[in-house]
């Protein structure tokens, strides 16, 4: 059987997800099943942990950031994030991602 899809509304510089648009401020709008809405919410999670990292590593001068594998790791969860907004994303969420440039043109192009 498959899952029934809601919209949510992502807030992406606080990592929040609303069911509502009304009163808050979101960025992009998505349907997505339960199951989806989990994953995005584990990769938020997961974004946030090395960007503590990163943040502590920051403050040790001597060390580069294209050098650290904390700052590898939350380039990749952030090209994963906006890629699976991309593939839940209404046409302007898709049209602004898109538009951005974080995710490959290779992606834009096949959806």
């Amino acid at each position: 059987m498959e899952e029934p899809k809601n919209s949510y509304y992502i807030n992406i510089q606080s990592h929040e997800i609303f069911s509502q648009p009304d009163g808050v401020e979101w960025d992009f709008k998505i349907e997505a099943t339960p199951s989806q809405l989990a994953v995005l919410e584990r990769l938020f999670d997961k974004t946030d942990e090395t960007d503590w990292d990163s943040y502590f590593r920051a403050h040790i001068p001597f060390l580069e950031y294209h050098h650290q594998p904390e700052n590898k790791e939350y380039d990749r969860r952030l090209f994963l994030i906006y890629s699976f907004l991309y593939y839940l994303g209404d046409e302007k969420t898709r049209k602004h991602i898109g538009n951005m440039g974080v995710i490959n043109g290779d992606l834009v192009e096949r959806s």
